[in-house]
């Protein structure tokens, strides 16, 4: 085995824990083509009644709809980026960035909402700040700009594409390994699709590009590429890790119940679906050996009866209620006691008590708007580090989660100015966050104007 082809301890522990929670999480047909690993198969179960079972089996997918209402809600109004500094050039370079920070158009907010989705998923998940390939030395920054080799771009990786590492004594990495497959057609006119498998090696400055192909050559591992990569100055690996602690990792929280669920829910299916098609029972001394069925008749003797198996579905209302906590649980452990459906929201409450339970949902969300906001400000003083553009950055938002009146926000944020603070610095922050709230979908370039011209009429005011 090829050294780039190792696998950390870790890693190879935990990555059929991964697979199952990224089936658990997309559900519909990539579920459905796994199922044969999750749908238990009962002692002594006929290899012909498994395989009917299996393919009439089904799946539930709550998990799955309570990561993306997480996701969606945290990011119902974006997050927004403070640019501070008179560097114009670096400014734009910026906004450019927050409008596509991938090269493939891709909105920093929805870049971070995916990142948000992958890390509920496994636990984890990374960003690499990539540059452009440089073709050679460079004499001035005037030449980067003119190549492109200044625009940074984003990466994702999810928990199960990072395969190796090491750490420092402080936890800092030294070195990280991705590994990433993809099915490509090597020509239209061959119609062929084969299986490509990438590494990247980083360390704290270079990185190294490997490549392998299905039926090439043996699958031999190849060097492709390797340098000097765009963090390489500041003497940092150049990814970024979005992680959760085990108490907000909801896959981990809800999947064992979800299994269950998913095992249960089709027992119960197909135990109905049996209970349909009614099996004749014959209660006689004779040897029975007539045919049954539409155009047959039978011949009962005076002692003999004849009858159905019905089964009296004691076991199957069990089963109901069974399935109903296992839901209810499901969305207990993810902090959405309110949208479980179930006995834990539907018995009369007072307001006071759904708002207490929302209440817990929103620490929740906050929780997760800080880790994102934590990250996505060290990638982006990062990358302002690697371009000394000589601005600052800060990062807000994420933290609001009602959707109330804007009225009354502006109201508050009237009574605060009101009571004669003499801060411009406090006028200024509480126009821009009212400025930027109400405008939270415009493009950054815009909204990064609008600060400055607050600013400059926060301090003109001020003079006069």
């Amino acid at each position: 085995m090829h050294e780039i082809e190792r696998e950390h301890p870790e890693y190879r522990m935990k990555k059929s824990m991964w697979r199952r929670y990224r089936h658990l999480y997309s559900g519909g047909e990539e579920f459905q083509a796994n199922a044969a690993e999750y749908l238990v198969r009962r002692y002594r179960e006929p290899a012909q009644v498994y395989a009917e079972r299996l393919s009439r089996c089904y799946y539930e997918n709550y998990i799955g709809s309570i990561i993306d209402w997480y996701a969606a809600t945290l990011f119902r109004r974006e997050p927004v980026v403070h640019i501070e500094g008179c560097n114009e050039r670096g400014r734009r370079f910026f906004n450019e960035l927050t409008e596509d920070c991938d090269l493939r158009g891709t909105s920093l907010s929805d870049f971070f909402r995916k990142q948000l989705v992958d890390t509920l998923v496994g636990g984890t998940s990374f960003i690499v700040v990539d540059f452009p390939r440089t073709p050679g030395p460079l004499s001035s920054r005037a030449e980067e700009e003119a190549l492109g080799v200044s625009r940074a771009f984003l990466v994702n990786y999810t928990a199960e594409d990072l395969i190796n590492w090491s750490v420092d004594p402080d936890g800092a990495w030294e070195w990280v390994v991705f590994r990433t497959q993809r099915r490509r057609s090597e020509s239209l006119a061959l119609g062929r699709h084969v299986l490509e498998t990438r590494w990247i090696y980083y360390d704290r400055e270079q990185f190294r590009i490997y490549r392998s192909v299905e039926g090439e050559r043996g699958e031999s591992v190849d060097l492709v590429d390797s340098g000097l990569h765009g963090l390489a100055k500041l003497g940092r690996v150049p990814a970024f890790e979005l992680k959760v602690s085990d108490g907000l990792w909801l896959m981990n929280k809800a999947a064992s119940l979800q299994m269950e669920h998913f095992n249960k829910s089709n027992a119960l299916s197909w135990a109905l679906t049996m209970g349909l098609f009614a099996m004749p029972v014959v209660y006689s001394e004779r040897p029975f050996n007539q045919m049954l069925g539409e155009s047959y008749f039978l011949q009962l003797g005076p002692e003999d009866r004849f009858g159905w198996t019905e089964p009296q579905g004691h076991v199957f209302k069990v089963a109901v209620e069974n399935l109903a906590r296992l839901k209810e649980e499901i969305y207990r452990v993810c902090y959405l006691i309110t949208q479980a459906g179930g006995t834990l929201s539907g018995n009369p409450a007072s307001g006071l008590s759904k708002q207490r339970d929302f209440s817990i949902t929103q620490e929740v969300l906050r929780a997760y708007g800080d880790a994102v906001k934590d990250v996505m400000k060290r990638v982006l003083r990062t990358v302002e580090a690697a371009r000394e553009d000589g601005l600052s950055i800060d990062v807000s938002g994420l933290d609001e989660f009602d959707i109330g009146d804007f009225s009354s926000e502006l109201a508050d944020a009237e009574r605060l100015l009101n009571l004669g603070i003499e801060s411009k610095t406090l006028r200024k922050q509480v126009f821009r966050k009212l400025a930027f709230k109400y405008l939270c979908d415009i493009r950054q370039d815009v909204k990064d104007r609008i600060g400055q011209e607050i600013e400059s009429w926060c301090e003109r005011s001020q003079t006069e």
